[in-house]
């Protein structure tokens, strides 16, 4: 699983001019898995279950 940051600078995961998420490869705006015993947040791509670990 790649970072959100790699995933953006790779061209994966697109943002928006509100900051917004997207899949590039799909259009489909990332939902968040959060997981309390881990450190930071996992985003998903609900189209393709591509996963992105956001640490924040």
């Amino acid at each position: 699983m790649d970072s959100v940051r790699k995933a953006l600078r790779a061209g994966d995961v697109e943002k928006d001019n509100y900051g917004r998420l997207s899949c590039t490869s799909c259009d489909e705006p990332l939902a968040t898995e959060n997981d309390p015993d881990e450190v930071g947040k996992v985003r998903v791509c609900p189209e393709c279950d591509g996963k992105w670990k956001e640490l924040s």
